[in-house]
């Protein structure tokens, strides 16, 4: 379960039984295409020290919109179909254990930058699915290893 109260919203899944907000069923989008999508990010300068930067200004330029924020809010956008990707620069196991069940049980995904289904690397990568190849190509470091944030 993932609670905002200050929102008024609620979130939560178990595995097998589906993904629900406020009562009501979620799905992820269907969104297949980068130039259609819509994408959050946030902490530009958390990329930049993980030598990422440059896949994130990538793909803002390549998406259809782009949004500043992380974190679980964008994460449940995703779960719900509002956003079609989430990037997050940081994440801690408490911060990505709910919302990694409720976006899979969504149709959604959850992983490290790596595109491992791991919530212990300080990052997560969330996105409707169908787009989480595209993402992860996008934010291979060219030349140079990734460095930790």
């Amino acid at each position: 379960m993932v609670s905002a109260p200050a929102l008024g919203r609620r979130w939560w899944a178990a595995r097998g039984q589906g993904a629900f907000a406020d009562g009501e069923r979620i799905r992820v989008s269907t969104v297949d295409a980068l130039p259609d999508a819509s994408l959050s990010f946030a902490a530009l300068e958390r990329w930049d020290d993980r030598g990422l930067l440059p896949g994130i200004v990538d793909l803002s330029r390549r998406a259809r919109h782009t949004w500043g924020s992380g974190g679980f809010w964008s994460q449940m956008l995703v779960a719900e179909g509002r956003l079609d990707a989430s990037l997050d620069p940081w994440g801690k196991p408490w911060d990505l254990a709910a919302p990694k069940i409720i976006v899979a049980e969504a149709g959604g995904r959850l992983t490290d930058l790596d595109g491992e289904p791991r919530i212990d690397r300080d990052a997560a990568l969330v996105s409707n699915d169908l787009l989480h190849p595209e993402l992860l190509a996008a934010l291979r470091p060219s030349g140079h290893e990734r460095r930790a944030g």
